[in-house]
Protein backbone atom coordinates (compact mmCIF):
# COMPACT_ATOMS: atom_id res chain seq x y z
CA UNK A 1 0.00 0.00 0.00
CA UNK A 2 1.18 3.32 -1.05
CA UNK A 3 2.08 6.12 1.58
CA UNK A 4 -1.17 8.35 -0.24
CA UNK A 5 -3.25 5.21 -0.04
CA UNK A 6 -2.61 4.80 3.84
CA UNK A 7 -5.40 5.32 6.00
CA UNK A 8 -4.68 8.23 9.00
CA UNK A 9 -3.60 6.84 12.79
CA UNK A 10 -6.83 8.38 13.33
CA UNK A 11 -9.45 6.18 10.97
CA UNK A 12 -7.27 3.37 11.45
CA UNK A 13 -8.08 3.02 15.21
CA UNK A 14 -11.43 4.39 14.92
CA UNK A 15 -12.57 1.65 12.76
CA UNK A 16 -10.61 -0.96 15.07
CA UNK A 17 -12.13 0.62 17.94
CA UNK A 18 -15.63 0.25 16.81
CA UNK A 19 -14.60 -3.35 16.29
CA UNK A 20 -13.14 -4.25 19.63
CA UNK A 21 -16.07 -2.14 21.62
CA UNK A 22 -19.08 -2.87 19.50
CA UNK A 23 -17.99 -6.92 18.30
CA UNK A 24 -17.31 -6.97 22.36
CA UNK A 25 -20.63 -5.86 23.58
CA UNK A 26 -22.43 -7.99 21.28
CA UNK A 27 -22.52 -10.67 24.21
CA UNK A 28 -24.57 -8.29 26.48
CA UNK A 29 -26.31 -7.05 24.13
CA UNK A 30 -27.66 -10.32 23.18
CA UNK A 31 -28.17 -11.47 27.22
CA UNK A 32 -30.34 -8.11 27.71
CA UNK A 33 -32.15 -8.83 24.57
CA UNK A 34 -33.10 -12.52 25.64
CA UNK A 35 -34.35 -11.40 28.82
CA UNK A 36 -37.80 -10.63 27.33
CA UNK A 37 -37.46 -11.44 23.70
CA UNK A 38 -37.73 -15.43 21.79
CA UNK A 39 -34.01 -15.90 21.68
CA UNK A 40 -34.31 -17.62 17.78
CA UNK A 41 -37.11 -15.38 16.40
CA UNK A 42 -35.69 -12.13 17.67
CA UNK A 43 -31.85 -13.06 16.43
CA UNK A 44 -33.80 -14.11 12.88
CA UNK A 45 -35.46 -10.49 13.04
CA UNK A 46 -31.78 -8.84 13.61
CA UNK A 47 -30.22 -10.62 10.51
CA UNK A 48 -33.08 -10.39 8.21
CA UNK A 49 -33.26 -6.73 9.10
CA UNK A 50 -29.64 -6.21 8.73
CA UNK A 51 -29.39 -8.15 5.40
CA UNK A 52 -32.63 -6.23 3.88
CA UNK A 53 -30.85 -3.27 5.40
CA UNK A 54 -27.05 -3.71 3.43
CA UNK A 55 -29.13 -4.38 0.15
CA UNK A 56 -30.94 -1.25 0.57
CA UNK A 57 -27.83 0.41 0.86
CA UNK A 58 -26.03 -1.53 -2.01
CA UNK A 59 -28.83 -0.80 -4.31
CA UNK A 60 -28.91 3.12 -3.36
CA UNK A 61 -24.81 2.68 -4.79
CA UNK A 62 -26.00 1.10 -7.64
CA UNK A 63 -24.22 -2.22 -7.03
CA UNK A 64 -25.88 -5.22 -8.23
CA UNK A 65 -27.47 -7.73 -6.54
CA UNK A 66 -27.51 -10.53 -9.04
CA UNK A 67 -25.55 -13.58 -8.49
CA UNK A 68 -25.38 -16.82 -9.71
CA UNK A 69 -27.55 -19.93 -8.21
CA UNK A 70 -24.20 -21.50 -6.93
CA UNK A 71 -22.75 -17.88 -5.24
CA UNK A 72 -26.29 -18.16 -3.71
CA UNK A 73 -25.80 -21.45 -2.17
CA UNK A 74 -22.59 -20.98 -1.10
CA UNK A 75 -23.38 -17.90 0.84
CA UNK A 76 -26.37 -19.50 1.95
CA UNK A 77 -24.40 -22.71 3.42
CA UNK A 78 -22.26 -20.01 4.96
CA UNK A 79 -25.11 -18.38 6.83
CA UNK A 80 -27.02 -21.40 8.18
CA UNK A 81 -23.59 -22.25 9.70
CA UNK A 82 -22.29 -19.25 11.04
CA UNK A 83 -25.77 -17.39 12.01
CA UNK A 84 -27.99 -19.83 12.29
CA UNK A 85 -25.58 -22.38 14.05
CA UNK A 86 -23.08 -20.56 15.40
CA UNK A 87 -24.96 -17.31 15.95
CA UNK A 88 -28.27 -19.34 16.87
CA UNK A 89 -26.84 -21.30 19.75
CA UNK A 90 -25.09 -18.78 21.13
CA UNK A 91 -28.86 -16.97 21.82
CA UNK A 92 -29.72 -20.34 23.09
CA UNK A 93 -27.18 -20.32 25.74
CA UNK A 94 -26.92 -17.14 26.93
CA UNK A 95 -30.20 -16.99 28.77
CA UNK A 96 -28.25 -19.79 30.97
CA UNK A 97 -25.01 -18.63 30.99
CA UNK A 98 -23.29 -15.38 31.88
CA UNK A 99 -22.38 -12.97 28.68
CA UNK A 100 -18.80 -13.49 29.59
CA UNK A 101 -18.46 -16.84 29.82
CA UNK A 102 -20.21 -16.97 26.58
CA UNK A 103 -17.46 -14.66 24.76
CA UNK A 104 -14.42 -16.71 26.49
CA UNK A 105 -15.69 -19.78 25.20
CA UNK A 106 -16.38 -18.41 21.82
CA UNK A 107 -13.10 -17.00 21.74
CA UNK A 108 -11.97 -21.02 21.21
CA UNK A 109 -13.31 -20.93 17.79
CA UNK A 110 -9.70 -20.41 16.10
CA UNK A 111 -8.61 -23.67 18.01
CA UNK A 112 -11.41 -25.80 16.51
CA UNK A 113 -10.40 -24.55 13.28
CA UNK A 114 -6.67 -25.77 13.41
CA UNK A 115 -8.52 -29.32 14.94
CA UNK A 116 -10.70 -28.63 11.47
CA UNK A 117 -7.18 -28.33 9.27
CA UNK A 118 -5.70 -31.60 10.53
CA UNK A 119 -8.53 -33.55 10.58
CA UNK A 120 -8.70 -32.59 6.76
CA UNK A 121 -5.40 -34.08 6.40
CA UNK A 122 -3.25 -30.41 6.48
CA UNK A 123 -0.15 -30.21 7.87
CA UNK A 124 -0.87 -28.50 11.03
CA UNK A 125 2.74 -27.70 13.00
CA UNK A 126 3.43 -28.81 15.83
CA UNK A 127 3.70 -25.47 17.53
CA UNK A 128 -0.29 -24.89 16.67
CA UNK A 129 -1.49 -28.23 18.40
CA UNK A 130 0.15 -27.08 21.60
CA UNK A 131 -1.63 -23.24 21.16
CA UNK A 132 -4.74 -25.79 20.70
CA UNK A 133 -4.32 -28.13 23.28
CA UNK A 134 -3.72 -24.64 25.56
CA UNK A 135 -6.52 -22.98 24.57
CA UNK A 136 -8.75 -26.27 25.50
CA UNK A 137 -7.08 -26.38 29.22
CA UNK A 138 -8.66 -23.11 29.40
CA UNK A 139 -11.74 -23.80 28.50
CA UNK A 140 -11.43 -26.71 31.32
CA UNK A 141 -10.36 -24.18 33.85
CA UNK A 142 -13.28 -21.79 32.84
CA UNK A 143 -16.16 -24.53 32.93
CA UNK A 144 -15.04 -27.82 34.88
CA UNK A 145 -15.09 -26.46 38.08
CA UNK A 146 -18.58 -23.96 37.27
CA UNK A 147 -20.35 -27.34 36.02
CA UNK A 148 -19.31 -29.25 39.42
CA UNK A 149 -20.57 -26.34 41.51
CA UNK A 150 -23.48 -26.03 40.13
CA UNK A 151 -22.61 -21.80 38.95
CA UNK A 152 -22.63 -23.23 35.19
CA UNK A 153 -25.12 -24.09 33.58
CA UNK A 154 -23.58 -27.46 31.91
CA UNK A 155 -26.15 -27.89 28.76
CA UNK A 156 -25.80 -23.96 28.08
CA UNK A 157 -22.54 -24.88 28.35
CA UNK A 158 -22.72 -28.01 25.75
CA UNK A 159 -24.92 -25.75 23.49
CA UNK A 160 -21.84 -23.10 23.12
CA UNK A 161 -19.08 -25.09 22.28
CA UNK A 162 -22.08 -26.66 19.42
CA UNK A 163 -21.95 -23.05 18.55
CA UNK A 164 -18.30 -22.59 18.16
CA UNK A 165 -17.76 -25.84 16.33
CA UNK A 166 -20.89 -24.87 13.69
CA UNK A 167 -18.80 -21.01 13.37
CA UNK A 168 -15.32 -23.04 12.97
CA UNK A 169 -17.27 -25.23 10.31
CA UNK A 170 -18.63 -22.35 8.78
CA UNK A 171 -15.29 -20.36 8.51
CA UNK A 172 -13.71 -23.28 7.50
CA UNK A 173 -15.64 -24.15 4.60
CA UNK A 174 -16.25 -20.44 3.49
CA UNK A 175 -13.22 -19.76 1.33
CA UNK A 176 -13.72 -23.65 -0.23
CA UNK A 177 -17.66 -22.43 -1.47
CA UNK A 178 -18.18 -19.84 -4.25
CA UNK A 179 -19.86 -16.79 -3.07
CA UNK A 180 -20.41 -13.23 -4.60
CA UNK A 181 -17.35 -11.28 -4.97
CA UNK A 182 -18.91 -8.42 -2.86
CA UNK A 183 -18.16 -9.06 0.88
CA UNK A 184 -21.46 -6.40 1.98
CA UNK A 185 -23.33 -8.24 -0.69
CA UNK A 186 -22.29 -11.93 0.73
CA UNK A 187 -22.73 -10.71 3.84
CA UNK A 188 -26.16 -9.75 3.22
CA UNK A 189 -27.13 -13.01 1.61
CA UNK A 190 -25.72 -14.84 4.78
CA UNK A 191 -27.59 -13.03 7.16
CA UNK A 192 -31.11 -13.60 5.20
CA UNK A 193 -30.54 -16.99 4.77
CA UNK A 194 -29.23 -17.49 8.09
CA UNK A 195 -31.98 -15.26 9.92
CA UNK A 196 -34.96 -16.84 7.59
CA UNK A 197 -33.14 -20.22 9.13
CA UNK A 198 -33.79 -18.83 12.59
CA UNK A 199 -36.98 -17.28 12.04
CA UNK A 200 -37.97 -21.08 11.02
CA UNK A 201 -36.49 -22.99 13.98
CA UNK A 202 -37.91 -20.16 16.17
CA UNK A 203 -41.58 -21.39 15.05
CA UNK A 204 -41.02 -24.90 15.44
CA UNK A 205 -39.50 -24.35 18.57
CA UNK A 206 -42.66 -23.08 19.68
CA UNK A 207 -41.65 -19.63 20.16
CA UNK A 208 -44.30 -17.64 17.79
CA UNK A 209 -46.98 -19.33 19.87
CA UNK A 210 -45.94 -17.93 23.26
CA UNK A 211 -45.27 -14.43 21.82
CA UNK A 212 -46.42 -11.55 24.07
CA UNK A 213 -45.36 -8.16 22.89
CA UNK A 214 -46.62 -6.64 26.23
CA UNK A 215 -44.17 -8.61 27.81
CA UNK A 216 -41.26 -7.00 26.23
CA UNK A 217 -38.97 -4.85 27.98
CA UNK A 218 -37.87 -1.20 26.50
CA UNK A 219 -34.12 -2.89 27.14
CA UNK A 220 -34.87 -5.70 25.39
CA UNK A 221 -35.95 -4.26 22.14
CA UNK A 222 -32.97 -1.59 22.47
CA UNK A 223 -30.88 -4.41 22.57
CA UNK A 224 -32.17 -6.15 19.40
CA UNK A 225 -32.36 -2.41 17.43
CA UNK A 226 -28.31 -2.27 19.18
CA UNK A 227 -27.43 -5.23 17.52
CA UNK A 228 -29.15 -4.76 14.00
CA UNK A 229 -27.61 -1.64 13.48
CA UNK A 230 -24.26 -1.53 15.18
CA UNK A 231 -23.40 -5.22 15.51
CA UNK A 232 -24.65 -6.49 12.49
CA UNK A 233 -23.85 -3.32 9.92
CA UNK A 234 -21.36 -0.66 11.50
CA UNK A 235 -19.23 -2.81 13.17
CA UNK A 236 -19.16 -5.26 10.18
CA UNK A 237 -18.37 -2.38 7.81
CA UNK A 238 -15.28 -1.26 9.59
CA UNK A 239 -13.86 -4.73 10.23
CA UNK A 240 -14.36 -5.12 6.37
CA UNK A 241 -12.48 -1.68 5.65
CA UNK A 242 -9.74 -3.03 8.05
CA UNK A 243 -9.11 -5.84 6.44
CA UNK A 244 -8.69 -3.68 3.09
CA UNK A 245 -6.41 -0.91 4.76
CA UNK A 246 -4.82 -2.73 7.73
CA UNK A 247 -2.34 -5.81 8.53
CA UNK A 248 -4.29 -9.09 9.07
CA UNK A 249 -2.08 -9.31 12.20
CA UNK A 250 -3.62 -5.75 13.79
CA UNK A 251 -7.27 -6.61 12.53
CA UNK A 252 -6.72 -10.15 14.15
CA UNK A 253 -6.63 -9.34 17.80
CA UNK A 254 -10.27 -8.39 18.43
CA UNK A 255 -10.27 -11.98 18.92
CA UNK A 256 -8.98 -11.63 21.80
CA UNK A 257 -9.90 -8.29 22.86
CA UNK A 258 -13.71 -8.84 22.38
CA UNK A 259 -14.00 -11.58 24.93
CA UNK A 260 -11.91 -9.11 27.60
CA UNK A 261 -14.59 -6.51 26.21
CA UNK A 262 -17.29 -8.86 27.22
CA UNK A 263 -16.20 -9.79 30.78
CA UNK A 264 -16.09 -6.01 31.41
CA UNK A 265 -19.21 -4.79 30.64
CA UNK A 266 -21.02 -8.16 31.84
CA UNK A 267 -19.32 -7.20 35.32
CA UNK A 268 -20.15 -3.35 34.76
CA UNK A 269 -24.06 -3.62 33.52
CA UNK A 270 -25.33 -7.33 34.92
CA UNK A 271 -23.61 -7.49 37.74
CA UNK A 272 -21.88 -10.99 36.19
CA UNK A 273 -19.55 -12.32 38.69
CA UNK A 274 -15.75 -12.65 37.61
CA UNK A 275 -14.15 -15.12 39.60
CA UNK A 276 -10.40 -16.13 39.92
CA UNK A 277 -11.22 -19.21 37.96
CA UNK A 278 -12.77 -17.03 35.02
CA UNK A 279 -9.51 -14.79 35.08
CA UNK A 280 -7.43 -17.98 34.66
CA UNK A 281 -9.53 -19.51 32.10
CA UNK A 282 -9.38 -16.28 30.38
CA UNK A 283 -5.72 -15.74 30.48
CA UNK A 284 -5.14 -19.26 29.35
CA UNK A 285 -7.80 -18.85 26.21
CA UNK A 286 -6.92 -15.58 25.02
CA UNK A 287 -3.01 -16.48 25.81
CA UNK A 288 -3.82 -19.29 23.31
CA UNK A 289 -5.71 -17.82 20.58
CA UNK A 290 -3.39 -14.74 20.21
CA UNK A 291 -0.52 -17.47 19.80
CA UNK A 292 -2.48 -19.14 17.29
CA UNK A 293 -3.70 -15.78 15.26
CA UNK A 294 -0.23 -14.72 15.15
CA UNK A 295 1.37 -17.76 13.77
CA UNK A 296 -1.47 -17.83 11.49
CA UNK A 297 -1.53 -14.99 10.12
CA UNK A 298 2.19 -14.97 10.41
CA UNK A 299 1.88 -18.39 8.00
CA UNK A 300 -0.31 -16.70 5.69
CA UNK A 301 -1.27 -13.55 5.66
CA UNK A 302 -4.25 -12.14 4.09
CA UNK A 303 -5.59 -15.87 3.90
CA UNK A 304 -7.40 -17.24 6.72
CA UNK A 305 -8.93 -13.49 7.48
CA UNK A 306 -11.75 -14.85 8.80
CA UNK A 307 -10.84 -17.62 10.82
CA UNK A 308 -10.82 -15.37 13.72
CA UNK A 309 -14.33 -14.02 13.69
CA UNK A 310 -16.89 -14.91 16.49
CA UNK A 311 -20.51 -16.32 17.06
CA UNK A 312 -21.86 -13.69 18.19
CA UNK A 313 -21.28 -10.44 15.50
Amino acid sequence: MSPAQRPSPVALWSALGTVYLVWGSTYLAIAIAVETLPPLLSAGLRFLTAGVLICLWLGLRRVSLRATPRELLGAATVGLLLLAGGNGLVVLAERTVPSGVTALIVASIPLWIVVLRALTGERVRRDLIAGVLLGLVGVAILVVPGGLNGTLDPFGVAILLGATVSWAVGTFISPRLRSPRNALLSTAYQMLAGGAALLVSGVIRGEAANVDPASFSTRSVVAIAYLVVFGSIVAFTAYTWLLQHASVSLVATYAFVNPVVAVILGALVRGEPVTPTIVAGAAVIIAAVAFIVWRQTAQRAGVERVSVATAAD
